[in-house]
């Protein structure tokens, strides 16, 4: 497995690259232009601006998380066309850069959903937090202040442009079906998988965060059967998921290492996290260990290494520890030792193979 490390951008970001560069095994950063608004293409200017930041410490740029998708190309409006063509031009100047996988998701108005983003932990700690009962009986609107409270660091998925239109953006979604979206999806997949195979980038799914409905608002990216649609929907290899163990872990029903296995050779781009989901459907982000959450972080890098795994992997959100100051789920510190437990675990791995070689 390679990895790698999501980077926010100078001015924009608590951790540096210098700091990145030091972690064991980390190879390349995982980045975006986070002030270019969805749909709009992304300026060669500033795509080469990044480059020129990240260079000097000899981190790769070959993975983008995220370009966001318009909602009017979610939506089948008449004018996602040229939100499309945006899109496949971007994905053409990403390639001259050495981008090779763009993470991107199809989730209606909200990316990931939490209700709390320091929620306190038994060791004192703090971590992102889904409280079920507060979504099923909070106004939208709500939820926008807590996630928009802290002004100096942009909150992916959370863009200032989509929030300020909650309103008409769920007038719109009135009477959208899962089906409605799943024939959007394919329709943006048939338009740019001819382009990201010329240019040698794998598009790579998000699954939804959590992997249910919220809001009513319709969400398919959510389980085993559903990622196996999406991936025979458009049957290339070029079209592969972001397989996430913490958002489909958030449901106990999602088997994590038996979709490894299944999808082994679509899985372009991984995120490794634990979660620890409590029977009322709360659930907090844990650290990476088996026996803090309810994933089974040792048997999913198991999945990994038994199929061979080459792609890239980031460990996703980490707790805040140490009394650190960052954007939520984004310090240096967790993610770091989230890192170095999944080295630990799979060169434990490496070492019994050898071993019985």
């Amino acid at each position: 497995m390679r990895m790698v490390f999501r980077w926010y951008g100078e001015g924009n970001d608590t951790v540096t690259l210098k700091q990145i560069r030091q972690i064991p095994g980390v190879e390349g950063v995982v980045w975006a232009l986070h002030d270019v608004p969805a749909g709009e293409e992304w300026p060669m200017d500033k795509i080469l601006e990044v480059k020129r930041q990240v260079d000097p410490y000899g981190l790769h740029l070959e993975v983008v998380e995220s370009v966001n998708v318009h909602e009017d190309i979610k939506l089948g409006l008449p004018t996602r066309d040229r939100y499309i063509e945006n899109y496949q031009r971007t994905i053409e100047k990403l390639a001259t850069v050495g981008v090779k996988t763009i993470c991107y998701n199809f989730m209606p108005v909200f990316d990931w959903t939490r209700t709390e983003l320091f929620k306190e932990m038994e060791d004192g700690s703090t971590a992102l937090f889904f409280e079920k009962a507060k979504i099923d009986n909070m106004d939208p609107m709500e939820l926008v202040r807590r996630i928009a409270s802290n002004p100096d660091l942009t909150m992916p998925g959370w863009e200032p442009e989509r929030l300020g239109r909650l309103s008409e953006l769920f007038e719109a979604y009135k009477g959208v079906t899962e089906e409605d979206l799943w024939r959007n999806l394919q329709y943006f997949l048939e338009a740019i998988i001819p382009v990201a195979e010329r240019s040698g980038i794998r598009m790579a799914i998000h699954p939804d965060d959590p992997p249910w409905s919220i809001f009513g608002l319709p969400r398919i990216v959510t389980s085993q059967a559903n990622i196996r649609r999406l991936l025979k929907m458009v049957d290339h290899p070029n079209n592969g998921v972001t397989l996430c163990s913490g958002s489909l872990g958030a449901n106990p029903e999602n088997d994590i290492p038996a979709m490894v296995r299944e999808f082994a050779d679509r899985i372009p781009f991984a995120h490794i996290r634990n979660v620890r989901v409590y029977p009322n459907g709360d659930f907090i982000e844990t650290s990476h260990r088996s026996c803090d959450g309810t994933v089974d972080i040792a048997e999913v890098v198991r999945a990994y290494h038994e199929i061979g795994y080459t792609g890239y992997v980031r460990p996703d959100h980490g707790r805040h520890i140490w009394d650190e100051k960052c954007r939520p789920g984004y310090g240096l510190y967790d993610r770091a030792l989230g890192i170095m437990y999944l080295w630990g675990a799979w060169d434990a791995l490496e070492r019994s193979k050898r071993g019985n070689a």
